[in-house]
């Protein structure tokens, strides 16, 4: 197998992951579909995340070229996180999400004013959806030996949390508020 192949199977198994189990399950009813897709926010998933430097909607839409898929973008102007955060943040994206079958991305630019963006900490794994006891019991278990940057707590947004685990690895955590 060629080895750009084998990188892209290594780069998104995790977030391929949960789709491979629900595939192993019996085949839905129609109900079961629907009662899935209202449920979606309580489902834990993992997807890479990418940290950009004011350029994140030009470089989804670069991912979306080579993928194609469906990209939602959303500046900091546009968000309820606007009154939070100063003007000179207000034309960066704060989310981005790239959703191509199997391929999902999600990303924004740098929005840590007290953190220098360098090359090593711009890509980290985001957990999102699931209740805020399956967010709290990972992020307990992450945060062994860990630098808990953000401890997970309920924000204007959402239950959020960040760590770099005792491995160097960058973990950020989010729920809706609904999920507490």
């Amino acid at each position: 197998m060629p080895r750009t192949s084998e990188f892209s199977r290594r780069q998104f198994a995790a977030s391929a992951l949960a789709t491979a189990a629900l595939a192993a399950l019996p085949a839905p009813s129609r109900a079961d579909t629907k009662l899935q897709q209202i449920n979606r926010d309580e489902i834990l998933s993992l997807t890479p995340y990418i940290l950009f430097d004011g350029n994140c909607h030009q470089a989804m839409e670069f991912y979306k070229s080579c993928f194609g898929g469906e990209l939602t973008s959303m500046k900091v102007k546009d968000s309820p996180a606007k009154d939070h955060m100063p003007a000179v943040q207000q034309e960066k994206t704060i989310n981005a999400r790239l959703k191509s079958g199997n391929v999902e991305i999600s990303a924004s630019d740098w929005l840590r004013l007290d953190q220098t963006r360098i090359r090593g900490n711009t890509v980290c794994l985001y957990l999102n959806g699931g209740t805020f006891q399956e967010l709290k019991a990972v992020f307990e278990k992450l945060s062994e030996e860990a630098e808990v940057t953000d401890p997970l707590k309920e924000t204007f947004y959402g239950v959020y949390g960040a760590l770099n685990d005792k491995f160097g690895v960058r973990w950020m955590f989010q729920a809706a508020n609904n999920s507490v």
